[in-house]
């Protein structure tokens, strides 16, 4: 291949395609497209040709493009290509690539002369390449020959225009130098769809074929008719060279020999050939790359960050080192034992968002769910009644008695105490099964090691089952203590006399123990749901639970309040979810059949999850709103007291019912008190202490080290992946960084004032081509290439110089035709060009250039002629 600065590319890219391999990954670079216009003739299938390196497009007079070509270079070990319309056979022979092109475009568009927008993909594979799209596409055209259809000229601007439209297609302008550059349609074209001149490169080409005594010096110095990234000027074989099997090599060379043998284009000729333009196309290609850097690098530090965590845990274990079982071993069940007591204990890092767990939902348990268990128990009316009456009778015996009997009263009080084991027991229960679900949390983070997991779940639960028994032991020692002696001289117990007070107050509202001292137990939101669609439906509003009464507003400020409800005669009951509800539904009723709010005889109130439904009851228990079931006993308790006591013995039940809800709430109060701290120590606490002073001795006494810390098959291939991927995407951050520090970008060079390419009518027909001045004397054929110019030529300059000092000096030896030319054109073509070259190139253009002129101009000419005779 003959493109050196491509080959250059090739291993920065390699690079970053092997290090995204490396984690499985492609590297998308999306390199731009190459897309070269032009008309008919142009040279554009040589200048792809030269641009690649290889002979493998058709060549001739007319129109030899007939199909978009699109090239694909893809970089591989091997060379050879393949066509997407015969992907079973490989070519190995770029002469059999010509034919197969030349075939393949006969039988679409026929022989004579036919255009079809289908494309031929093409696929060439080498080492020498990078992985580009190139595309040569028909010459431009107007006037239909053969068998090309009348508006040929419109369809091929169509297809062109396909292609050139991507941003990510660079644009080659083919326009060839004897042609008049003004009215180029590759630059018109290149100019709709890069009106910023960002992407396109201006080629000028058959510089070699222009007429004797012209030149393109002031196109390709970008004076005359400018664009941003301004013109190169190229020398393509011939269609003679190409048949006398002139490889690209000797014709590099002999474009070299021209550039700089040609006295309008040697100072410049470091800038002009194809080794030029594949450079300009090269750092294009650099400069791309290094744009797609920084998403690359942003793409690997935010995949970096994420296996960070992660890998914390296996990075510091290397897998030859003979303690690494024994750290791992320590350092994983210290990593439990943190677990365990922050979920306990609560912790501001790491804080789960989504649900309660652990501590927070053991503290629900105490305060919340074993209050409630307390209270449902404590109120059954009828059997107390029921049960306090049998107790007195049987305590008189046959006798009628006229006291109300003490014993009865311990009798009761003694028969409640014992209800109180199953809510007790039911709490520890539920606290147990917080603390295994806790276990197997925080035993989540040992999951590469499924045995010692399971050993270390096994044993924890084993002591918390152990723990368990001394607990509900201790907790039924609590009631029966309670239970081996009344103390009615408790200062909160109220007392004989102050029962026989109360026991008129029938319907009073009974309340837990200082339930006046709270004055706000609540506040959420919650959604009445039972408003009809007429009234504007279901509704959120903000809820204020107090001792006396549930009021709600429209937000969490509360300055507008919707309603307030007393809390006297309301009950609680369930309402069923609804069909298509997601809301867990509660309902508030009054006992005495009144509306409860507007025409509602009761309001249902929804939550998001039964945990809030719970929340809430024990939260209306604590005002002192129990739950339906407590009406129907108390009217039944109500009937039987009437028909079954006289006067006498009503009131001694009454007054034994006061002075037994009296004491139990004094229990009742003892042990919510007792009961988390009960459990807290003999069971939570102790599993603590024990999964940090013993688990570990355990453990080694369960097993042996070596199968407690053996890896599932999953996890050790897990581990590797993972450390392979984090050293990965380190080693390609590292090439990332080696390619920024080692390539170049350039910028983008300054916008030019390319109006010309919309006004080209007010142009000269001609503007590039200069032909020889009659007014110098020694305008004889000779002076044209050269040879013996030199005395004519010292005084011509000097007098050009004088009266039009645009001309640089390095065309001097060559032709007066050089100065002379630019007399008669200076006035049409260069007025409209010479605003456009001031103002980016005022320091180093005209200026600069004129003084030195005059001394130089000997040591220029002289070496200058011999070479053009050669």
């Amino acid at each position: 291949m003959g493109n050196r600065g491509m080959e250059e590319l090739i291993p920065l890219v390699n690079k970053l395609q092997d290090a995204f391999s490396s984690i499985g990954q492609s590297c998308h670079l999306d390199l731009p497209q190459i897309a070269v216009v032009g008309g008919q003739s142009a040279g554009k299938s040589s200048v792809l040709e030269n641009f690649v390196g290889r002979d493998f497009l058709p060549r001739g007079s007319g129109i030899v493009t007939r199909r978009p070509l699109i090239l694909q270079l893809i970089f591989s070990k091997t060379e050879y290509a393949e066509f997407l319309h015969c992907k079973s056979k490989k070519f190995t022979d770029f002469d059999e690539v010509r034919q197969e092109i030349e075939a393949e475009t006969d039988r679409v568009t026929g022989t004579n002369k036919g255009i079809s927008p289908v494309p031929i993909n093409l696929r060439v594979y080498s080492p020498h390449v990078l992985n580009l799209t190139l595309i040569d596409l028909p010459g431009i055209t107007k006037v239909p020959v053969g068998d090309q259809p009348p508006d040929i000229e419109y369809q091929i601007k169509d297809m062109i225009l396909q292609f050139i439209s991507r941003e990510s297609s660079l644009i080659l302008a083919v326009t060839p130098a004897n042609m008049d550059l003004a009215n180029s349609d590759a630059l018109k074209m290149a100019k709709e769809v890069d009106p910023q001149g960002l992407r396109t490169i201006g080629v000028i080409t058959k510089l070699d074929l222009m007429d004797e005594g012209t030149d393109a010096r002031d196109v390709l110095e970008n004076k005359l008719l400018p664009l941003r990234r301004g013109y190169i000027g190229v020398v393509n074989r011939s269609q003679k060279d190409i048949e006398g099997k002139k490889d690209i090599r000797t014709a590099l060379a002999a474009e070299r020999k021209f550039f700089l043998s040609h006295p309008a284009y040697r100072h410049m000729a470091d800038r002009m050939g194809t080794p030029h333009l594949q450079k300009t196309l090269n750092q294009q290609l650099t400069n791309h790359i290094r744009e797609s850097l920084p998403t690359l690098r942003s793409k690997l530090q935010s995949q970096l960050l994420s296996l960070e965590k992660e890998v914390e845990e296996y990075k510091n274990f290397r897998p030859d080192d003979p303690t690494r079982k024994t750290k791992a071993l320590l350092q994983m069940v210290q990593q439990f034992g943190v677990d365990f007591e922050k979920r306990i204990e609560g912790s501001g890092d790491q804080v789960d968002t989504l649900e309660l767990s652990g501590g927070a939902r053991i503290n629900r348990i105490f305060h919340e769910r074993f209050p409630f268990e307390l209270v449902k128990m404590e109120f059954d009316e009828k059997d107390l009644r029921r049960e306090i009456s049998y107790a007195i009778k049987n305590i008189h015996g046959v006798r009628t008695g006229l006291f109300t009997p003490d014993l009865a009263f311990e009798a009761i009080v003694k028969k409640q105490v014992v209800k109180l084991k199953e809510p007790c027991l039911k709490c520890v229960d539920l606290v147990i099964q917080e603390l295994i679900n806790t276990v197997r949390q925080c035993t989540s983070k040992l999951s590469s090691y499924p045995r010692l997991r399971e050993e270390t779940e096994r044993i924890v639960t084993t002591y918390i089952r152990e723990r368990e028994g001394r607990t509900k032991d201790q907790i039924l020692l609590l009631i029966d203590i309670e239970q081996s002696y009344i103390n009615t001289n408790h200062e909160d117990f109220i007392g004989f006399a102050n029962a026989q007070q109360r026991s008129t107050q029938l319907n009073k509202k009974r309340a837990i123990p200082n339930q006046g001292e709270i004055l706000v137990i609540r506040r959420g939101w919650l959604t009445i749901n039972n408003i009809s669609l007429m009234k504007g439906g279901s509704k959120e509003y903000w809820f204020v639970l107090t001792a006396e009464s549930l009021s709600w507003y429209k937000d969490e400020e509360e300055k507008e309040k919707k309603y307030m409800l007393p809390l006297d005669n309301l009950k609680i009951r369930d309402v069923e979810k609804g069909f298509m509800s997601n809301k867990h539904v509660f309902a508030i009723f009054n006992t005495e059949q009144r509306n409860v709010y507007k025409d509602l005889r009761q309001i249902e109130l929804a939550c998001d999850s039964q945990e809030d439904v719970d929340s809430w009851k024990a939260s209306f228990l604590r005002a002192g709103v129990y739950p339906e079931k407590d009406q129907a006993e108390n009217e039944d308790g109500a009937q039987e007291n009437t028909f079954s006591m006289d006067p006498q013995l009503e009131r001694q039940v009454e007054t034994i019912r006061n002075l037994v809800d009296s004491y139990v709430a004094i229990i009742n109060k003892s042990i919510r008190d007792l009961m988390p701290k009960t459990i807290m120590h003999l069971m939570i606490n102790n599993t603590k202490a024990f999964i940090h002073h013993e688990l570990l001795a355990y453990l080694y006494s369960s097993a042996d080290q070596g199968s407690l810390m053996e890896e599932s098959a999953d996890q050790a291939q897990r581990r590797d992946d993972m450390l392979r991927m984090y050293h990965a995407l380190k080693e390609a951050l590292n090439i990332i960084g080696d390619i920024s520090t080692s390539t170049v970008s350039t910028p983008v060079p300054p916008p030019v004032d390319d109006t010309w390419l919309q006004n080209t009518s007010s142009h000269s027909p001609t503007p590039q081509r200069r032909p020889t001045s009659s007014v110098h004397p020694p305008g004889r054929p000779p002076a044209v290439r050269g040879p013996t110019p030199g005395p004519p030529m010292m005084p011509v300059p000097v007098g050009v110089a004088a009266s039009f000092s645009a001309p640089p000096i390095p065309s001097r030896p060559g032709p007066q035709s050089v100065f002379a030319n630019n007399d008669p054109f200076s006035a049409p073509p260069q007025i409209p060009s010479r605003p456009v070259r001031i103002p980016p190139g005022i320091p180093p253009g005209v200026p600069s250039r004129r003084p030195p002129a005059a001394p130089s101009r000997p040591t220029i000419i002289r070496p200058a002629e011999p070479s053009l005779l050669d």
